[in-house]
């Protein structure tokens, strides 16, 4: 079992950040100078997948621009002599090999990953979902895909949240295998924290096999009519497998408000000529704040 393929679903409607993503796509909400979406991306990259198919939909059109070749703009740095913007904006359009499909209807996750079927074409498949953005020293999704191609199974990637947050996220019932490694019992999409077996949280990286795809089309719709993933995973363990891992890194949440201002501060405090100059600005602003 080996993974080189991976699917990023990047239809929804972004509501959480209303009112920008009226008009821009969530996945291009800029983190300091970059999309979100790059980042995704090259964590995929960096986990040594060279195969990425991204689930698009009506208004996202900026993410096939951004991803492609932009001549005018290379020939314009090129003759002012621009030449460390122009290695940038060449490298973003020879990345990886990414292809595009269109989701027409906004029906949830488990549509979105339908509608990649026929390009996976029976092969397991990594799944790195927009809203989160994961630093870490080995790549997010690659930690997942050690699992899977070890124990030959579906890997979903997981983290321990507050119990008041448990609403938010599908919650997992697993059996700890050691180092942060679950055998997955059970699935419950957003429970209370009162039915929550767990504070064990999905989060949105995981690795999947083909036999999704079947479960996905037995599976009804779900909340708000949608087609949940974490359902038909649920299906799908009554016949194969299933299991979790902490992922170790840091995670922003970009598809929140709060979050989206978080990765900005913390991924821009990592950028050597931006650092020194923002700490002397938040530690100015603290004190300003402190004393009104």
């Amino acid at each position: 079992m080996r993974v080189r393929k991976a699917v990023i679903p990047a239809a929804g409607l972004g509501t959480r950040m209303l009112p920008i993503t009226k008009s821009m796509p969530k996945e291009m909400l800029p983190i300091v100078d970059k999309p979100v979406i790059h980042y995704v991306v090259e964590e995929a990259i960096k986990a040594g997948i060279d195969d990425i198919l991204i689930i698009t939909g009506k208004g996202k059109r900026a993410i096939e621009d951004y991803f492609d070749r932009s001549f005018e703009l290379e020939f314009y740095l090129r003759e002012k002599g621009k030449f460390e913007e122009l290695k940038q904006i060449e490298e973003i359009g020879e990345m990886v090999d990414i292809y595009y499909v269109r989701q027409k209807k906004p029906l949830g996750l488990g549509d979105a990953i339908l509608h990649a079927e026929k390009h996976v074409n029976g092969e397991p498949f990594a799944v790195l979902l927009g809203d989160d953005i994961i630093v870490s020293e080995k790549p997010g999704i690659k930690q997942l895909i050690e699992i899977a191609e070890r124990r030959e199974a579906p890997v979903i990637g997981v983290e321990r949240v507050p119990w008041e947050l448990v609403s938010r996220y599908g919650i997992v019932d697993g059996e700890p295998l050691g180092d942060g490694v679950y055998q997955v019992k059970h699935l419950v999409e957003k429970p209370s924290p009162q039915e929550a077996p767990s504070n064990v949280a999905i989060i949105g990286r995981y690795v999947l096999t083909p036999e999704v795809f079947d479960a996905l089309r037995e599976t009804p719709p779900g909340r708000g009519g949608e087609l949940q993933l974490t359902d038909a995973l649920q299906e799908l363990l009554s016949s194969q497998n299933i299991f979790a891992k902490e992922i170790k890194g840091e995670r922003y949440d970009v598809g929140s408000k709060l979050g989206f201002v978080i990765a900005n501060i913390e991924l821009s405090l990592k950028r050597g000529e931006l650092r020194e100059e923002l700490l002397t600005f938040l530690k100015n602003l603290l004190r300003e704040v402190s004393d009104e």
